[in-house]
């Protein structure tokens, strides 16, 4: 069956057709869910949330650009509504930190690390880091959509990537030691 036939049929409200959608998309979904939120069963909880709003706003999908794109964006809203509602979602500053930073400088770590490795020191950041670093890095959102996203402004979104890649780096470099 081809996604615009399985999208029709959601449409449609069609049972079967809703779990094959949800069957085909639920696992990478709930993995851009534990991205933003450490406990798993409210990561579930997450995208069950997201996937209901998928079925109910499946009519304004307009078939233009990626399907898997706009349920991710779907995943991504919901996602940061549950961290403000837990009122998890702070963006954090430290400015003795900002101030040491070269802001013009590109953060790299050389050595090769395990995905598993990065998702680890990833979850150890604090939300406002980990946030701005999963849509920026990971979603591919620009600051300005950050900013509007996260109702912070453009430099808050800016240094927050800044500072998350400075901690990775820094947390990197410790396990290879």
């Amino acid at each position: 069956m081809t996604e615009e036939h399985l999208i029709e049929l959601c449409r449609q409200f069609n049972p079967k057709a809703q779990k094959m959608l949800y069957d085909k998309f639920a696992p990478k979904m709930l993995g851009v869910c534990r991205r933003y939120v450490r406990n798993r069963d409210d990561a579930e909880d997450v995208l069950i949330e997201s996937m209901f709003k998928v079925f109910e706003k499946m009519e304004t999908f307009k078939n233009e650009g990626s399907f898997e794109g706009w349920i991710r964006r779907i995943v991504v809203n919901e996602t940061l509504m549950f961290l403000r509602k837990k009122r998890l979602l702070t963006m954090e500053l430290d400015v003795s930190e900002l101030n040491s930073l070269d802001l013009s400088e590109n953060i790299t770590v050389d050595d090769d690390f395990a995905v598993a490795d990065i998702m680890r020191v990833l979850e150890t950041l604090p939300h406002g880091y980990k946030t701005v670093f999963n849509l920026y890095v990971i979603d591919g959102f620009k600051h300005i959509e950050i900013a509007e996203m996260l109702n912070i402004s453009v430099n808050t979104s800016k240094s927050q990537l800044i500072l998350a890649k400075k901690r990775l780096q820094t947390e990197l470099i410790k396990l290879t030691n």
